[in-house]
Formats: C-alpha cells, structure tokens, sequence
C-alpha cells in the first residue's frame, strides 16, 4: 500500500469539491457588529498531488457573517493559468511567467481589490460581488506596471493606505525590488536593492517611517531546482550571511543600510515600529525566528517569537528571545501596522514535518511580557487567527477569527473568540458544510 506524503494526509490533504451553503448552524452567539467576510487561503492540489505543501494549487474558503447569522460557506480554487493550463516556467521570450503561479498563500484586499497571493507570481483578483464571491477575476499586474513577482506579505499603511510590498528573484539580477502602491491602487514606486544573491525573502518590515528587508541565508540552488522530486529548490548557507536592510520611507530611492544579526530564518513578522530613544532613532521589530531552514543535516528547527532592535545610531541589532514556545502564524490589530502594538497573536499547531500535542492561540502582551492562551482540546487543531475589532479604537476589543479542525469527527469549524478573555469558551462556533485543510493566510474583511 502506498502511504500519502505528510503534507498530503490527514488534513493536509486536499479536498475535492467547492461547495455553497447557505444559513450554516452556530453553537453559541455571532456578534451582531461582524459583517463581512473571513477569508483563508491555502494549498490544496486539483490533481491530488504536489512535491511540497507550499506548490498546491491555491483555494480561499470563506465565511460570510451578518446580522448575528453564518449566512454562507463558499470554497473555490484560484483559476491561475497553472490550474487551468498547466504548471509552466518561461513566458516564451526568455523570461519568467510571471503569470504562472498557485496563488496558494494569502488573500488580501486593496484600494477595493481583492487578491489571492504567493510570491513566486503577480496576483490573481478574485471577485467578492454577491452570488460571484471567490470567483477568479483574472491575473493583476497593476494595469502592467508590475514586472516582479509579488510578496504574498504586503503591508497595508494605517496612515497613508500606500501598499508596501516586495518581489524576489531567483534567476537574475535584480533580486529584490521594492514596490510601492498609493491608495488608490496606482503603483507609485519599483526600485531595485542591491543583495548578494537570491535568497527566500518570505516577508518584511514596515513603520511610520521605514522599511526593513531580511536578507537571509536561506538560497536558491539551481541543483535541487533540476533535481527530481519537485521539492524546495532552497538551500540553508550560513556563508551567505544574514542581515536587516533599513530604507527610508521618505526617501524611497535612497540608500538601503544593512545591518548584520546572526545566522536565522523567518518567514513571518508580527510588526514593527519605530521608538524615540535619548540616544538615538531605533525600530523595533518582532519575529519568529527559526535558528535555520532546509537544512536536514543540523535536524528539527522550530519556530519561536524574539525581538530585534536596531540601533541607527550606532549600526547594532539587539537579538532577544522572548519566549521558547514554539508557534507560526503571528498577526496583530491590522489598524496598527507599522506603529507600536501591545498584543500579538500567534499559533501553535502541527507542519506537515511536526506534530504538537494540543493546538492552541497564544496572545502575548508585549509590554509586560505575559501570555494568554485558549487551548482547543484534544485533536482540535487551529490555523492563524485574524483579529476582527468590536469598535473604530485601533488596539481596543475584538475578536479572533479561525479554522479549527477536529480530528475525531475530520471536520472544520469556524471559531470566534473574545480576544481579551481568551481563556474562555468560544463566542460562537460556526460549523462548516465540509473540513478546511490546513492552509496558510487569511483576513477577515468588514463590509465598511
């Protein structure tokens, strides 16, 4: 008998039918002020098959909330030209298809677009109209501006509402390009940074007033790239180095400062900002760090939430370790992105490579350093978790919003919680037509 890969059993396997279903049964109470939509992205392979859990084809599940009511459950894959044509590399005239991705990664919305992310590719526009939502609109390139891959981490300005994201490359120069949307979607800026080579930059860093690249020593490698097998084509080389990269905000064409740390990986950050110190400007940023990645011969490496500060004025990076409770997936009030957040949000579930013993979202107060934490149960295993707010005070009262899979019953369940009384029962508990395989990114996204 042939047993499935990891990342293609238990409920990390793919499921094989998109559904619509309407007036979905709720344990418990939906907060009358949720109205929109919850959104998750992930992988979830048409044919079954894939070399790895990142290259599934892309599928956003989502719940609709309204009026205290699950008014609908709608799941459909993103008709990339991947899906609908077939995986392809090069656009026929030497270069990349920039087209031809999974947009497996995350779903973001923008200047009143809606996009399926991964960052191999340009984004794929996804339809939210009543009776069409999730619909594939077609490929997004900024009406043609954007000739790089796309960050599936862009950063949304609570201030400006620019969209600040990155694209990465693995064949040639350049490696790293800078890009910059205004508010009303219009790409305003693309400009080339100097790096060493091509690295995986998963995501970044934004404040009121910078930007902070992680130039990392995780490599493309051209040999597992032709190799069989269809896995990462990434290599762990701490000769490479490892460094943060400051731009400044108000001079986007400037110079980028790099600044060394030690040898790590990180492919999420939970935010970043900016302080005041009597010594000097310093930004603060928060990230779950990985000691390395891809590297089999140095064994497990796990994920865990440390602090960075960098010193501008003397050129130092401050590395702290503020916990060892391994987790993902960390996320913040949105509203506070680039400024000083006191709580973040993290997850602890199983990988594909890993199990935990119980799944459970942690939220870290991280002024006084204490953690609150709702612990699901046995075989209840939560995604990320998007922060929905109860009121127009950024900071203020919310809720948590995520998938939870059960593995006694293999089925999902959307579930709210009180996100200052973690601790207690779920609000409501929404109960899904079919499971939700584990995934990657989401937004809940309000109506207003």
């Amino acid at each position: 008998m042939t047993t499935a890969p990891a990342h293609l059993a238990g409920n990390f396997a793919p499921v094989t039918e998109e559904l619509t279903a309407h007036d979905l049964p709720v344990t418990g109470a939906i907060p009358p002020e949720l109205s929109g939509w919850y959104l998750r992205n992930g992988p979830n392979p048409h044919d079954a098959a894939s070399g790895h859990w990142f290259f599934g084809d892309g599928m956003i599940h989502g719940v609709r909330l309204e009026g205290g009511r699950a008014t609908s459950y709608r799941n459909r894959w993103v008709r990339t030209s991947t899906f609908t044509h077939g995986a392809r590399i090069h656009d026929g005239r030497g270069g990349m298809d920039l087209t031809a991705g999974v947009a497996n990664t995350h779903v973001v919305r923008h200047a009143g677009r809606t996009l399926a992310l991964v960052e191999s590719s340009f984004p794929y526009e996804v339809d939210c109209r009543p009776g069409r939502e999730l619909e594939t609109i077609g490929v997004y390139d900024f009406g043609g501006r954007l000739v790089t891959p796309m960050t599936a981490h862009p950063k949304t300005c609570p201030v400006t509402g620019e969209l600040h994201f990155f694209g990465y490359g693995m064949v040639k120069a350049p490696f790293l390009t800078y890009h910059r949307a205004g508010r009303s979607g219009e790409l305003e800026i693309s400009r080339p940074v100097d790096v060493q080579g091509p690295t995986m930059m998963h995501d970044f860093h934004l404040t009121a007033g910078h930007v902070v690249f992680m130039d990392l020593p995780v490599v493309f490698d051209e040999q597992r790239a032709r190799g069989a097998g269809g896995g990462m084509p990434y290599s762990w080389d701490p000769a490479y180095g490892a460094r943060l990269g400051v731009l400044r905000r108000d001079d986007p064409h400037g110079e980028v400062r790099w600044l060394p740390i030690d040898p790590c990986y990180v492919f999420h950050a939970l935010n970043a900002h900016d302080e005041a110190g009597a010594d000097g400007e310093r930004i603060v940023l928060h990230v779950i760090r990985y000691p390395h990645f891809a590297a089999p011969d140095l064994g497990p490496a796990h994920g865990t939430l440390w602090r960075w500060t960098l010193d501008l004025s003397r050129g130092t990076v401050t590395e702290e370790q503020l916990d060892d409770q391994r987790c993902e997936f960390p996320r913040i009030d949105d509203r506070l992105a680039g400024q000083s957040a006191r709580y973040g949000h993290v997850t602890v579930a199983e990988s594909p490579s890993s199990a935990v013993p119980r799944g459970e979202l942690l939220r870290y107060d991280l002024r006084t350093g204490s953690v609150a934490r709702h612990i699901f149960g046995p075989g209840r295993t939560p995604a990320e978790a998007s922060f929905a707010p109860a009121d127009d005070r950024p900071g203020g009262p919310g809720w948590l919003i995520t998938y939870v899979h059960d593995a006694a019953s293999d089925t999902s369940d959307l579930v709210i919680l009180d996100a200052e009384d973690l601790a207690a029962p779920p609000v409501a508990v929404v109960h899904l037509p079919q499971r939700v395989p584990y995934g990657f990114h989401g937004n809940w996204l309000p109506d207003r």
